[in-house]
C-alpha cells in the first residue's frame, strides 16, 4: 500500500528549497531603498545589486542537473542549503557594494541548484496521480518564501520605529536592510537539517543500478504493484539509453526532442518576460512610483505576497483536476489584461487601479505560469536527458529574469511606468498564442508514457 504521508512529507521537505529561493530573491525588494543611498548607487548599479543573484543562478542551473546525475539529487540540495546560509550572513555584514554583490552571487548558486533539483526530485518520487500537486509544492514554497520576505521586511521596518530597548540594541532602525538580508540564515540551517531525513531519488538509484533500493522507495510511494510497473518501464527506458553514449548537451538539438525543447524554451521565456520578477523584486518601488508613502508601499508589497500565496494554493488544488492547459489559458489572459490596466493606471495616476492591476497580475501568474512551468519541465523531458534539459531551459528562464531585473530601473526612468507595463502586456499576448499552439495536456500521464508520446525515436 502506498504511504502517501511519507511522499507528502518528503516533497514538503525538499520543496523548502523553494522557500529559500523565494525569500532570497524577494527580500532584496525591501533593502534596495536603503542600499542605494548608503552605497551611493546609480540606477544601473541598483539593478546589478538586485539581478546579480540571478546571474549565478543561471550558471548553477546549467551545472546542477549534470552534477545531480553524478552525485545524486540529495547532496546537491544540501549544498544549496549551505550556500543560502553563507550568502545571508555575508550580505548582512557587507561593508561595501562589492561585498554585497559577491554575497548575492553566492546566494544565486543556491537558488539555481534548488530551483532545478527540487522539482526534479519530487517528480521522480511522486505517483503520477499526485505529481502535479506535489511538484507544485516547490512553487508553493517559493511563494511562501516571497510572502515571508515581504512581511519580514515590513515587520523590520515597523519595528525600527519602536523605542523599545531591545530594538535599539539590535539596531533595527540603523541596520534595517542588514537584518532583512541576514535573517535568511535561520531557515537555511533548518533546511539542511531536514534534508538529512530525505532518501535519494528512486529514479536516480535505478540509473545507478541500485534497483532493490529504487524498488523499495517506489513501493512505499505508490504500492508494490504500481512500483513493479514503473520500475519495469524505467528499466526499459534506461536499457535503451544504455545502448547509446552518455547524454550530452548536444543531444538537446536532435529532431526527436524538437517539440519538448521548443515548449520548454517558450515556457522559460514567457514566464519571466511578462515581468513577474520586476514586480517581486521592486514591489515597494513600484508602489512608491504611484505616489504613496514608503510605509504604505511596504504594506502593499506584503499584500502582493499574500495574494501570491492564496492563488498558488488554488493552482495546486486545480492542476491535477483541470490540467495544465486550462490554467495557462486563464492565467496568461489575466496577465495581459492586468498589464494593460497597469499601463493605463500609471498613465492616469489612478492609485487604486495600480494596486488592483498588480494584485490581479500576481494572482494570474500564481495560478498559471508560476507553478505550471516547473511541473511541465519535470514532465516533458525523457529520463536520460532530463537533468541536462531542465538545466538548459532553467538557464534560459534565469537569463531572461536577470535581464528583466537589471533593466527595470532603467525602463522606469526612460520609458516610464506606463510604457514598461504596456510592453509586458504585449509579451503576454504573444506568449499566450505560442503556448496554446504548442502545448499538449500532460495531466495524469506517467513520465515514461509522456516520453513515448512526445519524443519520436
Amino acid at each position: 500500500m502506498a504511504d502517501t504521508r511519507f511522499i507528502v512529507r518528503t516533497a514538503l521537505i525538499v520543496a523548502l528549497g523553494g522557500f529559500l529561493m523565494g525569500f532570497d530573491a524577494s527580500v532584496i525588494s525591501g533593502a534596495v531603498s536603503f542600499i542605494k543611498p548608503e552605497f551611493a548607487l546609480t540606477q544601473f548599479e541598483l539593478g546589478w545589486a538586485v539581478a546579480s543573484l540571478t546571474l549565478t543562478a543561471s550558471l548553477a542551473m546549467m551545472c546542477a542537473g549534470p552534477l545531480s546525475d553524478r552525485l545524486g539529487r540529495r547532496p546537491v540540495l544540501r549544498l544549496a542549503a549551505v550556500l543560502f546560509a553563507v550568502s545571508a550572513l555575508m550580505s548582512a555584514l557587507a561593508p561595501n557594494f562589492a561585498t554585497l554583490v559577491i554575497s548575492r552571487l553566492i546566494g544565486g548558486l543556491g537558488v539555481g541548484a534548488a530551483l532545478i533539483i527540487a522539482p526534479m526530485y519530487i517528480a521522480e518520487i511522486a505517483p503520477a496521480a499526485l505529481r502535479g500537486r506535489l511538484v507544485s509544492f516547490n512553487q508553493l514554497n517559493i511563494v511562501v518564501g516571497i510572502s515571508a520576505a515581504f512581511f519580514s521586511n515590513y515587520l523590520i521596518l515597523r519595528l525600527g520605529h519602536s523605542t523599545a530597548e531591545w530594538v535599539q540594541t539590535l539596531g533595527l532602525a540603523q541596520r534595517n536592510w542588514r537584518w532583512m538580508l541576514g535573517i535568511e540564515a535561520l531557515p537555511a540551517l533548518i533546511y539542511f537539517m531536514a534534508l538529512l531525513s530525505v532518501p535519494e531519488s528512486p529514479r536516480w538509484l535505478a540509473m545507478r543500478g541500485r534497483d532493490s533500493e529504487a524498488r523499495a522507495l517506489l513501493t512505499r510511494a505508490c504500492g508494490a504493484q504500481q512500483a513493479a510497473v514503473e520500475l519495469a518501464a524505467l528499466q526499459q527506458s534506461l536499457a535503451g539509453d544504455a545502448r547509446r553514449e552518455r547524454a550530452s548537451p548536444g543531444e538537446l538539438w536532435q529532431p526527436a526532442l524538437r517539440l519538448v525543447l521548443t515548449i520548454g524554451i517558450v515556457m522559460a521565456i514567457v514566464q519571466q518576460i511578462t515581468g513577474i520578477n520586476a514586480v517581486f523584486f521592486y514591489a515597494p518601488m513600484i508602489f512608491e512610483q504611484s505616489g504613496i508613502g514608503a510605509d504604505a508601499a511596504f504594506m502593499q508589497a506584503a499584500l502582493v505576497g499574500l495574494v501570491n500565496l492564496v492563488f498558488t494554493v488554488l493552482a495546486i488544488a486545480l492542476i491535477d483536476r483541470l490540467g495544465r492547459r486550462p490554467l495557462l489559458a486563464v492565467g496568461m489572459t489575466g496577465i495581459a489584461v492586468c498589464m494593460f490596466a497597469l499601463a493605463y493606471g500609471f498613465g492616469s495616476a489612478r492609485h487604486t487601479l495600480v494596486l488592483l492591476g498588480v494584485l490581479g497580475f500576481v494572482a494570474s501568474f500564481a495560478i498559471s505560469l508560476g507553478p505550471v512551468m516547473w511541473v511541465l519541465f519535470a514532465e516533458l523531458f525523457p529520463n536520460r536527458i532530463r537533468g541536462i534539459a531542465i538545466s538548459f531551459v532553467g538557464l534560459i528562464n534565469s537569463a531572461v529574469s536577470f535581464g528583466v531585473q537589471l533593466v527595470f530601473p532603467w525602463e522606469l526612468e526612460k520609458l516610464g511606468s506606463s510604457g514598461t507595463f504596456l510592453l509586458y502586456g504585449l509579451f503576454a499576448v504573444v506568449g499566450l498564442a505560442l503556448v496554446m499552439k504548442l502545448l499538449p495536456e500532460t495531466k495524469g500521464r506517467g513520465l515514461e508514457e509522456l516520453e513515448r508520446a512526445l519524443v519520436k525515436r
